[in-house]
């Protein structure tokens, strides 16, 4: 029989009901702005640990001569030489960076799975979170990555005591001496490395989190740290060793300094792919893949869980 209250007749809410309340209270998904929170705090995490890795690839695919024999090689010879501080040249900017990056890119992945038909907690297809992911790295690439690049590879590139003071110093001698203009070189090639790489970034992640542990985006489910780790490895990976050529040329571009009455050794992307094949050999287009799915597939992985720490927090908050 159904347990009545003592003012009427109607029975009270089953369990089932019950239960099914409060799932609906308790997983919601976030907004945008949430997800930029989370992804700015994944980027200041990130930095932290990472950025002597991210020096090293930088070293690593500039390296015309064979002057490093491999990434910890690479590492050894810095810190022995330089010193460790060398090892986090370019942090200032590379926190900054990724602040700014991931910001926009979980806000504005969020806002491009809505235009394309996937918001109000719809699930997204595969091909939505792929295109969405497209969209958000070459936005992010024109608004902030190729111009903090500029800036942290003419650092990186310095060996021992160069002639930049900082960041903010080069970014004024960069303008001055090479125009505005000068901070969007290899914008070409970033764009398609960021495009690429959040596009298998997100839907790789998406489709882990779907397929594997049976979590979808505003259930409020929180996921072990374990599981969010290897998902953001393994989607952090997939890109990096797809688009290693365009890292590489962007890395060469961006180190180029424009002088006036001078031909640049690179005239562009295309110019660029052939001229490293030809003089270095093909082999040259993939330098520093180690270290950067060192630094990255780790990094996504920090990034990640963060990410889903912070808005899963908010799911049920």
């Amino acid at each position: 029989m159904p347990t009545r209250t003592p003012n009427n007749d109607m029975p009270m809410a089953t369990s089932p009901l019950k239960d099914a309340m409060a799932t609906e209270l308790k997983g919601k998904p976030v907004s945008p702005y949430v997800k930029m929170m989370a992804g700015m705090a994944g980027g200041v995490v990130e930095a932290c640990v990472l950025q002597p890795l991210d020096v090293t690839k930088t070293r690593l695919q500039l390296d015309r001569t064979g002057q490093y024999k491999g990434m910890v090689d690479c590492g050894k010879t810095i810190y022995r030489s330089e010193g460790g501080a060398a090892l986090y040249k370019g942090l200032s900017p590379f926190i900054m960076h990724l602040t700014l990056k991931y910001a926009l890119r979980f806000g504005s992945f969020a806002k491009f799975k809505e235009l394309l038909g996937a918001g109000e907690g719809k699930k997204a297809s595969n091909g939505v979170n792929f295109t969405a992911g497209l969209l958000t790295g070459c936005l992010e690439s024109v608004l902030i990555v190729t111009p903090f690049e500029v800036i942290k590879t003419r650092l990186q590139q310095e060996v021992g005591v160069g002639r930049y003071k900082g960041p903010v110093d080069c970014l004024r001698k960069v303008v001055a001496n090479e125009g505005i203009t000068a901070l969007w070189k290899g914008n070409l090639p970033t764009m398609g490395r960021q495009g690429s790489n959040q596009a298998f970034n997100f839907m790789a992640f998406a489709w882990l989190n779907t397929n594997v542990w049976k979590k979808e985006d505003g259930d409020g489910k929180t996921l072990e740290v374990w599981k969010t780790l290897v998902n953001g490895l393994v989607a952090g990976s997939l890109g990096p060793c797809l688009n290693s050529p365009m890292d590489v040329i962007k890395t060469r571009l961006m180190a180029q300094e424009t002088i006036k009455g001078q031909e640049p050794k690179y005239r562009g992307f295309i110019h660029a792919f052939g001229v490293i094949a030809k003089e270095e050999g093909h082999a040259a287009l993939w330098k520093g893949l180690v270290p950067r799915l060192t630094r990255m597939a780790p990094g996504q992985a920090i990034t990640w869980t963060v990410v889903m720490r912070v808005t899963s927090f908010f799911e049920n908050n």
